[in-house]
């Protein structure tokens, strides 16, 4: 009930002067605000503001009551057209816990519009599940800004071709610990964390912000978990002033992708992101992360293999479960191990790696001619009764490296050959009419999950099929996924589902829709080449929006904010997975290359963000981050309010996946190796 008289309160501020409103302005007429004051114990205080215009003061516009008010808010709006400046003032009369909220009536309908809080909300989260947050929990939602790649959020009326944005200027950085996480909180200290978000103000799209943070209509606790609504209050003593800071903008944009692409450039101007200044050099970082390999390597089982999945980050002890691609990814990491072994005279290592390979030739596959993509390495039992077309795809984009390093050398491997090409064989029988490929099949070839999100996975072997095989077929199909992935996915800014451990709008399906139209550029001429390029540079928007461009804040006592964590650079996994990690393999490499051929410097410029602040948690001997042993990168970091199962922001969830960690970082640390393999003459 209580947040029902303050919703109100909010409505009643804000429409009782709003005329027909159609560019966005900034006055008392679409502006709106409140002010919630709470005393230890007791609930809150809620007091709807009035904007005033002030005279002969810095600040030209004052928040008033018509209640007495221990505080004097001044706001100060500087710009005209589409872009303006609130710089907010909050003195403290006498010692307050305070909470400021305020609102920006757009004129959009919000039944023409659709959403954007970058690596968090995509149009409208529509391809989430009802545990996690979209439309189907409510049309209206605020958010902790550490949950946002960028502290901004949007609205796009998609009717008028607008967008409508607001985006925090930062404070220096800092966060409190609560007690609670729901309900009203009062913070044990400072932050620098507010919230921003949309909200249906009687049908019209609206602009939601302030400080600190607040979630409404629910928190996200972890997986598929809501949580209530949560809302801070900051301590301010008397004669004390807090100064906050936003920026609201408008623009034009044809559609979706273009609200997308102008906002990330937007943004990336704004918060101007970068390299973080004190990077492990690549020796260092690859020497380290081999010990992953001489640690994990087992050999007592049906197939050798790198232990890299579902560990405790309390010990890093390996176990059964051999995966071929996906977290696992133990192939990609054996060829990595070979190259590094042979190169630095680490013959036992690169022995190693050899006999995964060989093991895996010899009794990895069904008896269809599939990866036993995810098993229990002693029994050779699936762990799921199917295959991923994902899996698959990362399978046998690790083999034909493999087979081209080796054929550089001298050395033939016929059984190899003759698996990936049945297995070619068989994946394009899966492929369907309008190019796309399944999410997940059984061995008779029957769906399971006939959805084409992971497409753009199988397009990357195909195109490394082609050049290694020059098998015609390859390239057609690797065209025609292109072609499924441009018209169903990037055309409708509908990037969803190529993880596999969730189902929803996810930063995996924009990057590997980005770099699969990249490499399909690589072996194309002329327009082709051009074509696929541009459908390359439209998709890496979206992959870029997960991004970090700022770095988030850490209360002290959280080990990833003591330990000087830079978030900038790092990406967001999923609506779903409210964490960053390291996944990033060559895609630094596309945005070099894209940055090559159409002069965006940006794409270079943040490449390099990411090359460097990925390097951070590099675990070694006096700097394991929270990790038992050394080269084990950790996997599922807790940036934000949210945890995977256990610990929550500032730590890691007590299982992870390594095995994919180290191989994406160890390409991330070997430039040019796709480009390389796919235009050798050889």
């Amino acid at each position: 009930m209580k947040k029902q008289k303050r919703l109100a309160a909010y409505a009643v501020a804000l429409f009782a002067s709003i005329g027909s409103l159609h560019a966005l302005e900034y006055s008392p007429a679409n502006v709106s605000a409140t002010l919630a004051l709470k005393t230890p114990g007791n609930p809150a205080t809620d007091y709807a503001l009035m904007l005033h215009e002030v005279e002969g003061s810095t600040y030209n516009y004052q928040w008033t009551s018509d209640r007495p008010l221990p505080v004097r808010i001044f706001q100060k709006v500087e710009g005209d057209g589409t872009t303006r400046r609130i710089t907010l003032m909050i003195t403290a009369e006498e010692d307050i816990y305070f909470h400021f909220g305020q609102q920006i009536a757009t004129g959009a309908t919000h039944a023409d519009c659709q959403f954007y809080l970058p690596g968090f909300w995509y149009r409208r989260n529509l391809r989430s599940p009802e545990n996690a947050p979209s439309f189907r929990v409510a049309d209206s939602w605020e958010v902790r800004e550490d949950r946002l790649s960028t502290p901004l959020s949007a609205i796009f009326d998609d009717k008028n071709d607008k967008v409508y944005a607001v985006a925090r200027l930062l404070d220096a950085p800092a966060d409190a610990l609560t007690t609670h996480r729901e309900g009203e909180v009062i913070l044990s200290g400072n932050t620098s964390v507010g919230f921003t978000g949309f909200v249906n103000r009687e049908g019209e799209a609206t602009l939601s912000f302030g400080f600190p943070y607040r979630e409404t209509p629910k928190s996200y606790l972890r997986k598929l978990t809501l949580g209530e609504a949560v809302e801070a209050f900051q301590h301010l003593k008397k004669g004390e002033s807090r100064i906050l800071r936003w920026e609201v903008s408008e623009r034009g944009a044809a559609d979706y992708a273009a609200c997308v692409e102008g906002l990330w450039e937007y943004s990336f101007d704004l918060y101007q992101p970068t390299p973080y200044a004190n990077p492990y050099p690549d020796e260092q970082m690859k020497e380290t992360l081999s010990h992953f390999f001489t640690e994990s390597y087992v050999d007592d089982a049906s197939v050798k293999y790198y232990s890299g999945v579902e560990l405790e980050t309390a010990n890093c002890r390996s176990n059964t479960i051999a995966e071929v691609g996906f977290v696992g990814r133990t192939l990609l990491n054996a060829f990595n191990a070979l190259e590094y072994g042979e190169s630095q005279g680490k013959t036992a290592m690169a022995a190693e790696a050899r006999t995964i390979f060989d093991s895996y030739q010899q009794n990895g596959f069904s008896s269809a001619g599939f990866f036993l993509e995810r098993m229990n390495a002693r029994t050779r039992e699936m762990q799921e009764p199917y295959y991923s077309i994902r899996r698959q795809s990362e399978g046998i984009y690790a083999v034909l490296y493999y087979l081209n390093y080796e054929r550089q050398r001298g050395k033939k491997h016929p059984e190899w050959e003759a698996r990936i090409k049945a297995m070619f064989d068989e994946i394009l029988k899966l492929q369907k009419a309008d190019g796309s490929f399944p999410r997940k099949f059984r061995d008779d070839l029957s769906l399971v999950d006939s959805t084409g999100g992971s497409t753009p996975s199988a397009t990357l072997p195909l195109v490394m099929g082609y050049k290694y095989f020059k098998d015609k077929r390859y390239l057609e199909a690797a065209k025609r996924s292109v072609d499924y992935v441009e018209k169903e996915i990037v055309s409708k800014s509908d990037y969803f589902s190529s993880t596999l451990d969730a189902n929803c709008e996810d930063k995996e399906a924009s990057l590997y829709a980005t770099t699969a139209a990249y490499y399909l550029s690589l072996v194309c001429k002329g327009e082709e080449r051009k074509h696929y390029l541009e459908v390359a540079r439209k998709a890496a928007y979206f992959a870029l929006s997960w991004y970090y461009v700022w770095d988030v804040p850490f209360a002290p006592g959280q080990m990833l904010g003591d330990i000087g964590l830079k978030t900038r650079g790092w990406g967001n996994v999923s609506v779903e997975n409210n964490h960053i990690d390291v996944f990033v393999f060559d895609f630094a490499d596309v945005l070099q290359g894209l940055a090559r051929e159409s002069g965006e410097t940006r794409f270079a410029d943040f490449a390099e963000v990411i090359r460097t602040s990925m390097r951070q948690l590099l675990p070694f001997e006096g700097h394991l981050c929270g990790i038992a042993k050394k080269g084990y990168y950790p996997e599922v970091v807790q940036h934000t309010w949210w945890d995977y199962g256990k610990n929550g922001k500032g730590y890691y969830n007590n299982i992870f996946a390594p095995g994919w960690v180290v191989a994406s970082l160890w390409e991330l640390l070997s430039p040019g190796r796709a480009e390389a393999f796919l235009t050798s003459d050889r």
